[in-house]
């Protein structure tokens, strides 16, 4: 019974990984050839069922997570989800928007995990995108290229038709995680590096993909908790670990703080101030990071069930919902900084 018992608590567990990494995938995915013939027809994001989230379609479940008084914010946020056609099985290139299966993922835990931690600073967007599957990056020569391209277009087009039609000149949150700041950081590069937009830029946060300074040309790294107009990334691995086949991925990348939000190289367990976990609850004092060349290190987080994290290395997926918390205040923070700035 205790067996059974600890069987179900890891099945739970799991549940907080909400993105399966691509960093250590190991067996070989089950293609087709990219043809046009095989695309899922366009969204059109004219139409509110183009979107997963809008701010007058927040669920239930996201409210609890919202600011109570919605119209009183003055900025948006925009977030592109990760990764979650992940299946070997799955022969398709990229998923269409009515993917019944594939909504609820990115509504009950995406934006659920990760998207919420904005909800106090600004009014949300998240389109639904034709997303890459996972081997687009590995098999980037073999279609991944084609397919995430073909989701790139959908986040610009539902981008534009956001500038058009629902920003009417706001501040600007942009977000994004690993597949999700793959797009962000072309969105960045295009429409407000050195362009009239970046004066509405708040902050891009953009974790999970690696990121390097000269990325950008006039786009800066943000080094201070209330510095605005720049961006800040990471990548977290648990303490002492790399990732296992390209070990150098990681080195010269971006590497923020994301609980200090400062050039500090480590933290105590008092200054974390809080990780989201599946069952709704934040828990604060969790984890300390260290900062590497490329990498955070954390510790293995105290939360229910942590024993079962011990055996995990690679933190990818809970880049965000770890440091929910951190982040949530920080972004209120830049915030009130880019407004006081303004006005």
């Amino acid at each position: 019974m205790k067996i059974i018992s600890k069987i179900k608590s890891l099945r739970v567990f799991y549940f907080l990984f909400i993105v399966i990494t691509f960093y250590n995938c190991k067996s070989t995915y089950k293609t087709q050839a990219f043809l046009t013939e095989n695309i899922p027809p366009n969204p059109d994001y004219t139409q509110e069922s183009s979107w997963a989230v809008l701010p007058w379609k927040y669920t239930d479940e996201f409210k609890k997570y919202a600011s109570s008084r919605l119209d009183t914010l003055k900025a948006d946020v925009f977030y592109v989800y990760p990764t979650l056609i992940t299946n070997k099985k799955d022969t398709r290139w990229n998923v269409s928007i009515t993917d019944k299966e594939q909504n609820k993922t990115v509504i009950n835990k995406a934006v659920l995990m990760q998207a919420s931690t904005f909800a106090t600073s600004g009014k949300v967007y998240v389109p639904l995108y034709r997303q890459a599957h996972l081997r687009s990056y590995k098999l980037y020569k073999e279609g991944g290229k084609e397919a995430l391209e073909l989701a790139y277009s959908d986040v610009k087009n539902a981008f534009e038709v956001y500038l058009k039609k629902y920003n009417k000149g706001r501040p600007i949150i942009m977000v994004g995680h690993s597949q999700g700041t793959t797009h962000t950081s072309r969105l960045l590069k295009e429409f407000f590096d050195g362009k009239p937009l970046q004066k509405q830029l708040i902050a891009a946060y953009i974790p999970g993909i690696r990121i390097k300074s000269e990325d950008f040309n006039y786009l800066k790294i943000m080094t201070s908790p209330d510095q605005i107009g720049g961006y800040v990334s990471w990548n977290t691995y648990k303490r002492n670990n790399y990732p296992k086949k390209d070990k150098d991925w990681y080195k010269g990348s971006v590497t923020t703080n994301p609980i200090t939000w400062n050039d500090a190289n480590s933290t105590t367990l008092d200054q974390h101030k809080g990780f989201l976990y599946t069952n709704g609850k934040v828990y604060s004092n969790a984890l300390t990071v260290e900062i590497t060349d490329g990498l955070v290190w954390s510790t293995n987080p105290k939360f229910p069930l942590r024993f079962f994290m011990s055996f995990l290395k690679n933190y990818h997926a809970g880049d965000i919902n770890l440091f929910w918390q951190d982040i949530r205040e920080n972004a209120e923070l830049r915030v009130n900084s880019w407004l006081k700035e303004e006005y």
